[in-house]
């Protein structure tokens, strides 16, 4: 089950260049069981077609406020009433403009103010046109009425300027409506996540580390916020934003990620998502370690790190309810992953292929075995981002069912 199955999107395309992008946007809304309506603004309709938008939909498309028809039936007003959501994306400065005025010229402009349930604006113009006065006031008012703001990215432009202004990527825009409409399954559940890699120094300027960037953590964490859970996410050294509605703790070595995994319990769900040193050196050089060419490379001695996944599954006290393990393996993955889950006394592992080719590290997508006390389950090969949704369905169900996937 996905968290926007069976929900009912209104989606809003404005002109822009950006619009192109609303049509993989319904593609992805389609795919997570969402039924999509929607309507073409006579500026989207200049850079894609209503029969485009249509096919992918699986439904009529609205552009006219004057359609005798619709309008016979009050269909400004029905399309306002039968959604659990309206998205706008992308959404020109001019629709902002109009929201912020209470104007009603058209479809759009006219289903907004009839509008009583939650707006998701997804903004996409120049960037000049981003940072003007008027619309940054625009912005704030719009947020003021709550209305939910998905904030453009960064880059390089059609107009052949750069800066913010670019629609957000449809996959962000497909976790923002997930956030604002998700299941609640796991409401008043705390959960803690461990995410990215420990570094661990070896003088001021080196250390023992691994490839791990943090996708798949943070994709976790933030699948379990927009399912409810009070999340706290302990995050080694990466480069990602933070995930919405989450409380980051940023630590370097695996010594600091167990003393926030203690700090961040007692907890009912721990997924231990970080990819932790196994040992660290036994002692810091407190200044660079210099080479010289007459001299043999001078030894470290290597001492073991805490074991994270096995200290929160064996606790006496404060042990989560449902620990989930990763187990990243090169070769013989699901017998060492089974090993290490009977090793380690957690709940579940995911066990992934980190070798050669396999891209999982520092890739967009994974390949997951689940083994839990009932056997093994293959997943196929996905984005980490819907590895995070699968596995917080199976939490979901967990809890709700207190029966194991």
């Amino acid at each position: 089950m996905t968290t926007l199955l069976n929900r009912k999107i209104l989606l809003i395309i404005a002109g822009g260049i950006a619009a192109y992008k609303a049509l993989e946007l319904i593609r992805l809304l389609r795919a997570e069981g969402a039924s999509v309506q929607a309507i073409l603004t006579k500026g989207g309709a200049e850079f894609i077609t209503p029969l485009s938008v249509a096919a992918l939909c699986e439904a009529p498309v609205y552009t006219d406020l004057w359609s005798l028809k619709d309008e016979s039936e009050m269909g400004h007003i029905r399309l306002s009433r039968e959604c659990d959501a309206i998205l706008i994306a992308p959404a020109s400065a001019n629709l902002l403009a109009k929201m912020t005025a209470g104007l009603a010229d058209d479809l759009a402009s006219t289903v907004l103010l009839a509008a009583d349930k939650p707006i998701l604006v997804a903004p996409a113009m120049n960037v000049r046109m981003w940072e003007h006065a008027a619309t940054q006031d625009n912005l704030v008012l719009l947020k003021k009425r709550n209305v939910t703001i998905i904030e453009p990215g960064v880059g390089a432009m059609a107009c052949g300027e750069t800066g913010p202004g670019r629609l957000a990527d449809p996959a962000d825009i497909l976790r923002a409506l997930k956030q604002k409409l998700g299941r609640q399954g796991l409401t008043g559940k705390k959960a803690l996540v461990t995410s990215g890699p420990t570094i661990e120094p070896i003088d001021p300027v080196r250390f023992l580390g691994n490839y791990s960037t943090g996708k798949q953590g943070h994709a976790l964490a933030a699948a379990l916020a927009a399912a409810g859970a009070e999340v706290t996410l302990i995050s080694g050294p990466v480069a990602l934003t933070d995930p919405p509605g989450v409380r980051v703790v940023r630590v370097q070595t695996a010594l600091e990620m167990l003393a926030a995994c203690d700090a961040a319990l007692p907890a009912d769900i721990a997924v231990c998502a970080a990819a932790v040193a196994d040992w660290r050196p036994l002692a810091m050089a407190d200044q660079k370690i210099k080479k010289h060419p007459d001299d043999p490379p001078p030894p470290i001695t290597l001492t073991e790190n805490p074991d994270i996944l096995r200290d929160l599954s064996e606790r006496a006290h404060h042990r989560p309810r449902l620990v989930i393990g990763f187990a990243a393996e090169t070769d013989d993955i699901i017998r060492h992953a089974t090993e290490k889950r009977l090793k380690k006394g957690c709940d579940w592992i995911l066990a992934n292929p980190v070798g050669l080719g396999t891209e999982t590290f520092g890739g967009p997508d994974n390949s997951i075995q689940l083994i839990t006390a009932a056997g093994v389950e293959t997943w196929p090969r996905m984005s980490k981002q819907a590895v995070a949704d699968q596995l917080v369905d199976y939490i979901i169900t967990f809890f709700n069912e207190d029966l194991l996937p």
